[in-house]
């Protein structure tokens, strides 16, 4: 048996400006995670089991730009294995489906892992994370690629699309209190109205780009300095969630939780990820984190996850 996991993600700072070539930070969410068992199997054909979205079928039989089809297709494309091998492969995942968690990208970085290990065709952090971005593109039409970024490397990520991966050195752990507000919100979609956006009008969007840019890079000055951390970084998550209203990436759902968490004590709240539904996110002190995440459920959060950055 070859087994794989991985974390999910959430976007602190840069969502959909980092599409256009601005800095983004992001960090795995360990709370949640995607796993991979591979095992030889006595039946031919390669089997997928995935019962989180009651699938239970063999490869040939799935269209080949079905998700998870799809990896399997170009990972045995790439590594020129033929006949194809007789497997088993069950996939299970705690991240919520198009919730800005990393679901998509989470699945694809354990299922390369596992099948490319088991079938002896071994792949470096720098090729899965390569192989996964492709992956992303055929699902997300234009994605950042910080999803893939973020969870193979399971590390916070300073990210800036076409540039050298960064990790990030925070000068002390942090407490982020995440809300899901339960609708199911595809990212493609949300990447595309943008687009139509900035098509329709260059320079007005661009201007807001550099906003978010600019903000994502004090982000960074604060999560790598102890004295700034509590008292910029919430003000930066605010600042950020009205930008990110301006291109109507929110929703009343998410904005509803975001002002929930900042009355209830958070020092900042912001929506992350693709938006028009999935999840937002709150800075808190630790000891507010139980308090603000009750809030947040009151306030119409199917769920919380409470997880600490370090």
């Amino acid at each position: 048996m070859t087994i794989s996991s991985t974390p999910g993600k959430i976007i602190l700072f840069g969502e959909h400006a980092v599409v256009y070539g601005r800095p983004a930070l992001a960090v795995p969410v360990t709370q949640v995670h995607a796993d991979v068992e591979v095992l030889d199997s006595d039946s031919a054909g390669v089997w997928i089991q995935a019962p989180d979205i009651h699938l239970h079928a063999e490869l040939n039989t799935l269209p080949s730009d079905h998700p998870i089809a799809s990896v399997i297709h170009n990972l045995f494309f790439l590594s020129r294995i033929s006949p194809f091998p007789s497997l088993n492969i069950k996939i299970t995942s705690t991240i919520p489906v198009a919730s800005g968690l990393g679901s998509g990208a989470a699945v694809t970085v354990a299922l390369t892992r596992a099948v490319s290990t088991h079938i002896n065709y071994p792949m470096t952090d720098e090729q899965v994370n390569a192989f996964a971005y492709e992956i992303e593109k055929l699902h997300h039409g234009t994605p950042s690629g910080i999803d893939n970024t973020v969870i193979t490397y399971a590390k916070p990520v300073y990210f800036i699309k076409g540039q050298p991966i960064e990790t990030l050195q925070v000068a002390k752990p942090f407490t982020i209190v995440i809300g899901n507000t339960g609708i199911s919100a595809p990212t493609k979609e949300s990447v595309g109205d943008v687009r139509k956006l900035w098509e329709a009008d260059k320079a007005k969007w661009e201007t807001v780009f550099d906003e978010i840019g600019n903000i994502a890079k004090q982000a960074r000055k604060a999560l790598e300095s102890d004295s700034l951390l509590s008292n910029t970084l919430g003000k930066l998550m605010n600042q950020n969630h009205t930008l990110l209203q301006e291109l109507t990436v929110s929703s009343p759902e998410l904005d509803k939780l975001v002002s929930a968490a900042r009355s209830a004590g958070a020092l900042g709240a912001k929506m992350s990820g693709g938006g028009r539904g999935g999840n937002m996110i709150a800075l808190v002190e630790s000891d507010q984190a139980e308090s603000v995440a009750t809030a947040l459920i009151k306030a119409g959060a199917k769920n919380t996850i409470i997880t600490q950055v370090s």
